[in-house]
């Protein structure tokens, strides 16, 4: 058949070899022929070769100078010797792409190829080892390689990879010149990690928690441009790993959540430019750990900051309100120790704070500069599921002028909230099932969440919303002692409201 360009061959049940030579064949597609075991093709013309589901086919050669693209999928007893036929040298010098998903029989992969681009490994359950020297390599997929423990990505020309899905993996090698993303999450026992990614900006490795201190050492080392790192319940990480975060000139996001850290010198030292800090849950934290943030001006650019669920106590809080003036967002969710949040007008008053001074002969300072420079620049407070929280009250006389949302959600024991907040947006307070004092001074409110407060009386609330003239929604669902018969009176102290809603009306 010397004119055959393409050819298919479905469902042949005696179909046991195939053996083709073709000058001009480009296209084979053959599926589902449940005894075929041995396949050999020589073709200068071919360019795509379908082999699915050949249950039997074990034994594979190719002589095909511009073979491109390759899709093996289900074939279950396909060994190792297979990536030989791949790899350079091994008579497809051209090939691009190549799928192997469900190739159930093979447990090491080894490919050295300079021209493979996408590689498809999913569902490869028997792997163990994976080691890929493929400089051009730009996608891999590796869905349900649940059983991998070893690999190798040395080099490779991915620009990203993910290889949280991998739970077995205990040791890694990446050497990717071309890499800015990197997940790790979930690799519990990944225990030695060589990554030398140089324009690497963001590595997650979430949840490996046997993960040392010498191979964060590495990798900071190996990968200077790293912008978010996140280490949450990484529990082996110490003082010796955080100290080689120097490194990272360009850190702004650090995640240390769920970690056993008692110290966080090395943070306050290493990174300067951090403008991201998340402390979840972060249980061995005293007081005095956050002390070089209030005291000494630690973390200058820092804008957001998360101790949700740890046990910082009231007066840490408090203090790092007061002067950590640059904060835009503050999570306090969980924290048992928080019992108040009074916001005061005085600046911090920790003495250990530097202070500028001004020579004799300088200018007064105007009245405009030191309010302009003691303004807060705090827009959001979480404090969702404060147990013990009892009473919030920020008067106007603070220089919160820029918070637009708080949310108070689930604070059971909450009892008054007394707000005077010229930029408030959001309010929530839904199953506050304690509150029984309302007092907001909030011109432009337009949503505030009263579901679940179950003590709050129609007095309380009516005189609330009075100062809220740009109150649009309005939730007192399950608010058993709001009348909800009678919402004419709510309309009439706030004629903005455009939506009530409440447990008889939808």
């Amino acid at each position: 058949l010397p004119h055959l360009k393409n050819i298919s061959l479905v469902h042949l049940r005696k179909f046991a070899e195939l053996t083709l030579r073709s000058p001009v064949l480009s296209y084979i597609k053959v599926s589902r022929c449940s005894v075929l075991h041995r396949v050999s093709i020589t073709s200068n013309a071919l360019q795509k070769l379908v082999l699915q589901k050949q249950e039997s086919l074990s034994s594979l050669s190719l002589l095909c100078n511009n073979l491109i693209d390759v899709d093996l999928s289900d074939c279950e007893s396909l060994t190792n010797a297979v990536c030989e036929v791949f790899s350079d040298g091994g008579g497809c010098p051209l090939l691009r792409s190549l799928i192997l998903d469900n190739c159930e029989s093979l447990s090491t992969v080894e490919l050295n190829s300079s021209s493979m681009v996408n590689l498809s490994l999913a569902g490869c359950r028997s792997m163990t080892l994976l080691k890929l020297s493929c400089p051009n390599l730009q996608n891999v997929n590796l869905d349900g390689c649940d059983h991998l423990e070893r690999a190798s990505f040395c080099p490779v020309g991915l620009e990203s990879l993910n290889l949280g899905i991998c739970p077995k993996l205990s040791d890694l090698h990446i050497e990717a010149p071309k890499m800015s993303l990197l997940e790790l999450k979930g690799c519990g026992v990944l225990s030695q990690a060589s990554i030398n990614c140089p324009r690497l900006t963001s590595l997650d490795a979430s949840f490996c928690r046997k993960l040392m201190d010498d191979s964060l050492s590495q990798t900071a080392e190996a990968c200077p441009l790293i912008e978010n790192l996140i280490l949450s319940s990484c529990v082996s990480i110490d003082l010796n790993g955080l100290s080689s975060l120097h490194c990272l000139h360009k850190l702004a996001l650090l995640d240390l959540s769920y970690t056993f850290l008692t110290n966080l010198k090395p943070v306050f030292d290493s990174c300067p430019q951090l403008k991201i800090l998340k402390l979840s849950a972060c249980k061995y934290l005293s007081d005095s750990s956050l002390d070089a943030l209030y005291r000494e001006g630690a973390l200058p650019m820092l804008v957001e900051l998360d101790l949700s669920y740890s046990s910082i106590g009231q007066t840490a809080i408090e203090e790092l309100l007061s002067c950590c003036t640059n904060l835009v967002n503050v999570n306090l969710n969980g924290c048992t120790n928080l019992h108040q949040l009074v916001c005061g007008s005085d600046d911090c008053s920790s003495g250990d704070m530097p202070v500028d001074v001004c020579p004799p002969d300088s200018a007064p300072v105007r009245s405009e500069e030191i309010s302009e420079r003691s303004d807060r620049l705090l827009e959001v407070l979480n404090c969702t599921g404060c147990p013990n929280i009892k009473k919030v009250i920020i008067p106007s006389m603070t220089t919160y002028l820029r918070l637009s949302k708080i949310n108070l959600n689930l604070s059971t024991n909450l009892k008054e909230v007394d707000l005077t907040c010229s930029n408030l947006y959001t309010l929530n307070l839904s199953n506050c099932s304690s509150l029984e004092v309302l007092k907001l001074d909030c011109p432009r409110l337009t949503n505030l969440q009263l579901l679940a407060c179950t003590m709050l009386q129609d007095e309380e609330l009516e005189s609330a919303i009075s100062r809220c003239s740009a109150l649009e929604i309005l939730n007192v669902h399950s608010c058993p002692k709001i009348n909800v018969l009678d919402f004419s009176r709510l309309r009439v102290v706030c004629p903005s409201l455009k939506r009530i809603q409440s447990s008889l009306i939808t």
